[in-house]
Order: C-alpha cells, then structure tokens, then sequence
C-alpha cells in the first residue's frame, strides 16, 4: 500500500468516525431537550434584559427545580412504561400531612415530616400494587389516586384547621431545624441559590447514574421496553414498578417538605395541573409515553427549558397565558423529536 493509498484509507476511516459521532448524538434521548434549551435560552437573552442579568440566575433555576424534582422521578418511571397523574396533589399532601399532624396534635414538626415520608411513600407503593395487582393502565390507576388527594386535601384541611390552607406550624417545636434542612438557600456572588436547586442536581445525578450504569437502570429499561419479555429472563417487574412509583413519592416528599417550610404553610389547593407540567417536562428531555427509553437528564433539561420560559415570558413582560400556549408547542415537537430519536437509536 503506498503512503497516498495510506493517507485516502486514514480520511476515509475519519469521515465514517465523524459521521458515526453524530450518529451516535442524535440518538441520545436528550439531544432534542439540549438544543430547545439552547434556542429558549438565546430567545430570552435577545428580547428580556432581566433575563441578562447574573442575579436572576438563582430565580429561574428555583423554577427550573420547582419542576425539576418531580420530573426527575417522573423520568425514570415513564422509562419503566408507566406515568403518574397524581404527582401535583402528591406533594401538595405530603405537606398538609406534615403541617397538620404536627399542629393537631402538638407533635415535633419533625414527626410530621417522617410520617409524611412514610405517607408518600405509601402512596405510590399503593399506586403501583393496584397496577400490578390489577393490570389496569397507570393512567386510571392514578387519575383515581389524583381525585381521592385532591379530595382529602380540600376536606382535611378545612375540616382540621377551618381554612382552605393550614395552620402557621413556624412557632413549633422542630421547625427552625426542619426549616434549616428544607428551606435553606445560599448566596455565591450574585446568585442565591434555594436549597431546591441543590436537592434537584443530586436526585438528578443519582437518578441518571442508576439509570445508565446499574443493573436497576438495565432492568427499568427492559421492564419499559417490554414487561413480558424482562419477566421472561427474570427482571423482578412487579418490584420495579412498585418502587418507580415509590420513587414518585420521595420526590413529592421533598418537594412538599420544601413547599412547607419555605412559605410556613400550604394551600389545600397546590398543585392541580402540575402533573401534566412534569409529565411535559419528561416528555420534552426525551422520554417516551410508550416506555423503554428516556433519560434523566433529559428531564431536567425539559424542566430547565420550563423554568426559563416561565421567568423569561415575565421579564420580557408578555401576557403570561403564552405559557400554556408554549406548553402545548413544546409537548409537540418533542414528541415528534423524540420519535426520530428512537429511529435512529434503533437503527445503530
């Protein structure tokens, strides 16, 4: 072979290496999310000049995080082929099971805020049972759930503390510690930074790296791509989903807990709506409502995108309504995005 003949065979080899790069990008389920994030963020940074300005930072990550914390659990169980319609009330309850609790019965805030865990958790250990129990889809399972918290909410917090939003539990045994643990926030520079923000990067990181590099990660995918088949080479696919929807449910609990002690008290109302908010969030990083593929990051990318766009439409100074309007845009695109994605993941 002569050193010409060597040199063509060598760029040859560098072209298809390129093009398998590229390939191999494209495939990634949060490269649709990467580049909406891009493009929000450039849109924002042309028209608002708040938007500019290094302070609010910290307020559209804290919008970012508001969703963020749901959609990192909300991911990793749409991967596992299931979604949750009742994640919004979720969180709303886990608060009012911690607030009124505590103040009913003249308990430590911080028993409050264990039996709320043992609460949240109880409810997606319940929501996952009934699907596996039953074989009924996810989207009755917890459309039901969605109905009875909202329900209890409503009535529980009227009926324990005569108003639609709980009692002030700030002068409680507990709180001033609890608070310090839930509601903390930071300044670097310019930037405050919420103790939200933080809880929401390390679930991020600890979700995505079960997800891609654990065998739980392995078995949520086969359980997501095809339950008979992970059922057939012994993936344990009742207790994956059980504990998807567990997950669910810690992610509600911190939320709630946040919730809780940032503004001393929460409205029985919270929360109706968001659901679809972090079902969007995961759906735009990525994920598919059919199940079997998806990232975590990705949905925090799409809650990202989110929180900019609900910051930036206020500091442009549009009708805030365009929110909706974006919502619907976005829920689009993603899902024609993330159906090329899967073709071309599928093709490597």
């Amino acid at each position: 072979m002569t050193a010409a003949t060597r040199e063509d065979v060598t760029a040859a080899d560098d072209r298809v290496g390129a093009k398998g790069s590229v390939r191999l990008l494209l495939a990634r389920p949060e490269v649709g999310a990467l580049i909406g994030a891009v493009v929000v963020a450039i849109l924002f940074l042309s028209v608002a000049p708040s938007f500019r300005s290094v302070g609010n930072l910290g307020t559209i990550l804290y919008a970012a995080a508001s969703i963020g914390i749901m959609a990192v659990g909300v991911s990793m169980l749409m991967v596992g082929g299931e979604f949750d319609l009742s994640t919004g009330v979720a969180a709303t309850a886990s608060g009012i099971t911690a607030a009124l609790t505590a103040w009913n019965f003249g308990l430590n805030v911080w028993i409050g805020v264990l039996l709320a865990l043992v609460f949240s958790l109880a409810v997606g250990a319940f929501n996952g049972w009934l699907l596996m129990t039953t074989g009924l889809p996810s989207f009755l399972v917890t459309l039901s759930t969605f109905f009875v918290l909202q329900g209890a909410n409503l009535a529980v917090t009227r009926l324990v503390g005569g108003a639609v939003s709980t009692p002030r539990i700030d002068d409680m045994d507990g709180f001033a510690s609890a608070q310090a643990v839930f509601a903390w926030e930071v300044t670097l520079g310019q930037v405050r930074i919420k103790a939200l923000v933080v809880y929401w990067l390390i679930l991020v990181v600890i979700g995505a790296l079960v997800l891609q590099r654990t065998r739980i990660g392995n078995w949520i995918f086969a359980v997501g791509g095809d339950s008979a088949a992970a059922r057939a080479v012994g993936v344990p696919v009742k207790v994956v989903k059980i504990g998807l929807f567990m997950l669910v449910g810690f992610c509600a609990w911190v939320l709630g807990m946040h919730l809780l002690f940032e503004y001393q008290v929460m409205q029985s109302g919270e929360g109706v709506g968001k659901e679809f908010i972090y079902i969007i969030a995961a759906v735009v990083g990525g994920c598919l409502l059919t199940g079997g593929f998806g990232s975590v990051v990705g949905g925090a990318l799409g809650a990202l995108i989110f929180g900019m766009t609900q910051m930036g439409i206020n500091y442009a100074g549009w009708n805030v309504d365009w929110f909706w309007t974006f919502l619907g845009v976005m829920l689009l695109l993603a899902t024609l995005v993330n159906l090329y994605v899967k073709k071309k993941a599928d093709a490597r």
